[in-house]
């Protein structure tokens, strides 16, 4: 591109150069030409009123005078009444012999009819014209380098965006994604780079939501694939008790339904097309069949998971993000924390506030303030489960908190139902 460029401001600037030089060579010439001629024939009248006073005074022609004071020339003065000229000067020039370009010529008649007609080489208007024309050559051949030198440094300008911006798109291509920030200070050019800016934002957005995807995926399924598992260890110790294999093959499928919602929660989240629909959810419900789900992972370890606090209440929420979140907070305490654990169910103003509190020793003072950050951690975990909690939590309209440090306790705050509190106050 930058050749072509130089080549098509070069062929330009030789056109222009030729369209304007060479009528100026032959303005010049014809100025010079005209000057020289006109100069001659002022000549040749100042030496025929000359030579009239010359010959009124009586005495001959002074042919010395003439040739001293107009030397190089040429002069034939014919006095009136007489038809042969009187030849002065020593200009190697014979008119009768010698071409008629070879000199320059005038001619005149004074008043009195003295005729005078005058010779001057040519060879002294050539070098004029010639200093012209080499001057004339010399501003055209400084015109095009001025012009070859604007088009390297506009070349130069235009094409080192190109290829900045084709290395940009190289980078991009190759999966580095980072911003290139870099702007030309020509508008097409920044608004190429400012896509590319945007593209690259975009593809990261796209390769971040992804990655969360993928990670999210993983730590949400743990749960529920642990629960499964669990279900179907317990239908292969009973295989001769048909009630308890039935019950337990019912929770295993439970477990399965559940599998497959949290997969398609997180997709639609990953696609960020699926917005969650809030609707009155039953918390005694759903909170006992959490429970029941959860008691055989406790009671394995030799652990308890208890249910207490106010019933009665209906809070709208996505049951399934707020099974995920429960999920999050009391795999939370069976992992990190000690003791029972106490899911605790209460009305906060226009909220329905469930507490997920355990007998641990609770979370170091350094990570309070950011333990809700993105794989931050106080122990062995992924440290992506709180955040994915309180994301899911935010996306339907409830939030979850930290209330206690020591001994840790969880707060999930639903916004209550439509339906209000039927409540059934005191512990269960």
């Amino acid at each position: 591109m930058r050749r072509r460029m130089l080549f098509s401001t070069l062929v330009v600037a030789i056109i222009a150069v030729m369209l304007l030089g060479l009528p100026l060579g032959a303005l010049t010439y014809q100025n010079v030409y005209g000057e020289n001629v006109a100069q001659l024939e002022r000549e040749a009248e100042v030496i025929a009123a000359d030579a009239d006073s010359q010959f009124e005074d009586g005495g001959g022609l002074d042919r010395e005078h003439f040739a001293r004071v107009y030397p190089n020339r040429r002069i034939e003065i014919t006095p009136a009444g007489r038809s042969e000229p009187i030849i002065v000067g020593g200009l190697d020039y014979n008119p009768r012999t010698d071409h008629a370009s070879a000199a320059l010529d005038a001619q005149v008649t004074s008043r009195e009819g003295t005729r005078v007609h005058i010779w001057r080489g040519i060879g002294g208007v050539r070098d004029s014209i010639i200093r012209a024309w080499i001057g004339i050559a010399s501003l055209s051949l400084l015109a095009i380098g001025v012009a070859v030198g604007l088009a390297m440094l506009q070349a130069r300008r235009l094409t080192l965006p190109l290829v900045d911006l084709a290395a940009t798109a190289e980078r991009l291509g190759s999966g580095v994604v980072t911003p290139w920030g870099h702007r030309y200070g020509i508008p097409e050019a920044d608004r190429v780079a400012e896509i590319l800016d945007l593209s690259a934002e975009r593809i990261a957005g796209l390769i971040a939501t992804e990655r969360h995807f993928a990670t999210d995926a993983s730590h949400q399924l743990r749960t529920p694939l642990t629960a499964l598992s669990m279900r179907l260890e317990e239908i292969i110790a009973e295989a001769d008790n048909p009630e308890i294999v039935r019950e337990e093959g019912e929770a295993a499928l439970s477990q399965t339904e559940r599998l497959v919602e949290i997969v398609e929660s997180l997709l639609g989240r990953a696609r960020k097309s699926q917005n969650p629909e809030v609707e009155p959810v039953d918390l005694d419900q759903l909170l006992n069949q959490f429970i029941d789900e959860w008691a055989p992972m406790f009671a394995q370890a030799g652990r308890e998971l208890r249910l207490t606090g106010t019933s009665g209440l209906t809070a709208m929420t996505v049951p399934t993000d707020l099974n995920q979140i429960l999920a999050t907070l009391v795999e939370n305490a069976f992992k990190h924390g000690a003791g029972t654990v106490t899911i605790r169910r209460m009305e906060a103003g226009q909220s329905a506030r469930i507490e997920i509190s355990d007998e641990g020793e609770g979370i170091p003072e350094e990570l309070t303030a950011r333990i809700f950050e993105r794989e931050v951690t106080s122990g062995n975990g992924t440290g992506l489960g709180l955040s994915l909690a309180r994301h899911i939590a935010e996306s339907g309209g409830a939030r979850v908190e930290l209330v206690h440090a020591r001994p840790t306790t969880f707060a999930v705050f639903l916004p209550i139902g439509t339906d209000g509190l039927s409540r059934v106050t005191g512990p269960v």
